[in-house]
């Protein structure tokens, strides 16, 4: 999964050497956002003997199920929010690829995309999905405040507020209902420079964040998948924005059954980088549950593997 920005091509699992690194060969991995099934290929592959594979999105359920027909007796889909997954699982490797996959963002119809036009939803359970108000609800709807809100606090957006004026100012004239009238509008309020991103980008992943809840989402569930872990066993998170990333590393920070793996947190090889250019905003961390005992102190903290990068 990964955020637009970085979005071309087809869809490829990103830093797979390193998740399987530090989480191949155990009994059991849950794949907190199993999208296309990339990675829990792979480490099913590289021995894990069982992957439980955990979706929002019917769609991306089913075709991971497909993908992963050949290691059916070893993989488990479930169709489930990952704040969900169920209590009173085990697992020695628990993964979060955080963001939105390249699956979703190339449906016209989902809504996620400025670069693709379609009727504004972003929901990631899709149309379907009970008691989540779609993007256009949220743009059509929330005051000017709010919106300025959302967009400066989830999409980093410095003109936050000429953003939501503009939006304002379009709706009161005819609802905004497509991804490309919202983009319009974003781009006049906001200028675009020439070479430089979408003017649009962040005020697309602001109202994505808002719309699915994706920061309480992790809040939430990255308490509960320590939980989950047996003693040794690692949680692995890969994040696109600054937002998330943040929120895991004072996780793990905070608390004392952990200790980090990675004091900063890993990048995407120059290669990876390269030839996948959906990587390059990828930052890797992971955490091991100790066993009983004091919590190592955070500077002993070391990086397991050969290509540790600074943030």
């Amino acid at each position: 999964m990964a955020d637009e920005g970085a979005r071309a091509g087809t869809h490829e699992p990103v830093m797979v050497e390193e998740v399987v690194e530090l989480l191949g060969g155990r009994d059991t991995v849950i794949d907190m956002t199993v999208g296309g099934g990339g990675h829990a290929e792979a480490l099913l592959r590289s021995g894990v003997k069982r992957v439980v594979g955990i979706d929002r999105d019917p769609e991306a359920i089913a075709m991971a199920t497909s993908r992963l027909a050949p290691f059916r007796d070893r993989f488990i889909a479930v169709h489930a929010r990952f704040s969900d997954v169920p209590a009173g699982s085990r697992a020695d490797g628990v993964l979060f690829d955080l963001g939105v996959s390249t699956m979703q963002l190339e449906g016209a119809e989902r809504g996620f995309s400025y670069r693709v036009p379609g009727p504004l939803d972003m929901r990631m359970g899709g149309s379907e999905e009970e008691g989540t108000e779609s993007a256009l609800d949220l743009v059509n709807s929330a005051s000017e405040e709010e919106l300025a809100r959302i967009v400066f606090e989830y999409g980093e957006e410095r003109r936050a507020r000429r953003v939501a004026a503009a939006v304002a100012r379009a709706r009161a004239r005819r609802p905004i209902e497509t991804t490309e009238e919202l983009a319009r509008v974003v781009a006049g309020a906001v200028g675009r420079r020439r070479g430089g991103p979408h003017p649009a980008r962040r005020t697309f992943q602001a109202l994505r964040i808002a719309v699915n809840r994706e920061l309480e989402e992790l809040a939430a569930s990255l308490p509960r998948a320590v939980g989950l872990l047996t003693p040794g066993g690692r949680v692995v998170t890969i994040a696109y924005h600054s937002l998330e990333d943040r929120m895991v590393k004072r996780f793990v920070a905070g608390e004392p059954r952990l200790r980090s793996l990675t004091k900063k947190p890993r990048r995407p090889s120059p290669e990876e980088a390269a030839r996948n250019p959906r990587a390059r905003s990828a930052k890797l961390r992971a955490a091991e549950l100790l066993d009983d005992g004091p919590r190592r102190a955070a500077e002993t903290a070391s990086d397991p593997g050969p290509r540790g990068a600074a943030a």
